[in-house]
């Protein structure tokens, strides 16, 4: 795969991004392997929430999922899952607000009464080269919606969660092998696997997992409308595989951890990097 030069706004959509993305729309077949369960996902708009949304949709759960202010793509996302024959609940808010965080949980259990999977997947980043270019507010709102929403939503699910459920906490390759120009958002990204290592243990005697997915490059809008143009080009060219991921490559790992066949795997971080090693 290549990709032209391109740009968008913050946080982008993908009606503007070209070439399309991947999200399993034609090619992820589910087999029942969440059925009965409800789910929380933030971020599913587009990108690797998007997948994740219809791959757990198809194999058999309600969603209850969270977006920014992208609407066209979040009625796409819900056109995928009730065409799955599932039920959705689509909710626009700032996760960066511990109130909208509290907002999309009470949703679900008001439609669903119980929440199975919490999936903590929306984030934010920008290219800076300089760290004096890098405004104190953006700091403050990458931490706030990369790793506070996290804390805000997972404290607000689990009084509805009960043994067998499951967190999963989207980190990245960024976790491991930090990009200098992207440094707020490098630095949630380890926090997110360290505090997910924390969960794994505080929840283990409730029987609820916790989980991370280690994602390499992967191509959504938020690549576009976050990096230089140049830099747009050439994404992914420099893993093993020499591309980035579809988000449809990386939605099976985040069924795994949510279904009950990964009874015992918990504390984990899943690479999902192209061939890119993470110690």
């Amino acid at each position: 795969m290549s990709q032209p030069e391109q740009q968008q706004n913050p946080p982008g959509t993908e009606a503007e991004l070209q070439p399309k993305a991947d999200h399993g729309e034609e090619s992820y077949q589910g087999s029942g392997r969440l059925q009965g369960k409800v789910a929380i996902i933030t971020g599913a708009d587009s990108g690797i929430g998007k997948a994740v949304a219809i791959a757990f949709a198809r194999e058999g759960a309600d969603i209850a999922f969270g977006y920014l202010d992208e609407e066209d793509d979040a009625r796409d996302t819900e056109h995928w899952v009730t065409e799955a024959g599932r039920k959705c609940v689509a909710l626009s808010g700032d996760i960066s607000d511990p109130a909208e965080c509290r907002r999309l949980v009470d949703a679900a259990v008001k439609e669903f009464g119980k929440i199975d999977v919490v999936v903590s997947n929306a984030a934010m980043q920008r290219t800076y080269t300089k760290v004096e270019d890098i405004p104190d507010d953006e700091w403050d709102k990458t931490i706030a919606t990369n790793l506070s929403a996290y804390f805000y939503l997972v404290k607000a699910a689990l009084p509805h969660m009960s043994s067998g459920g499951s967190i999963i906490g989207t980190s990245s390759v960024n976790s491991d092998a930090p990009s200098p120009t992207l440094m707020p958002y490098a630095a949630t990204k380890a926090a997110i696997a360290n505090m997910t290592a924390s969960l794994a243990q505080l929840l283990g005697e409730r029987g609820i997992r916790a989980n991370s997915v280690a994602p390499g490059p992967v191509w959504t809008p938020l690549i576009p409308s976050t990096m230089p143009a140049e830099h747009v080009a050439k994404f992914g060219d420099n893993t093993p595989l020499g591309r980035p991921a579809q988000p449809a490559e990386l939605a099976p790992v985040y069924v795994l951890l949510a279904s009950d066949e990964a009874s015992y795997i918990s504390g984990a971080r899943v690479a999902v990097t192209g061939g890119r090693p993470i110690l």
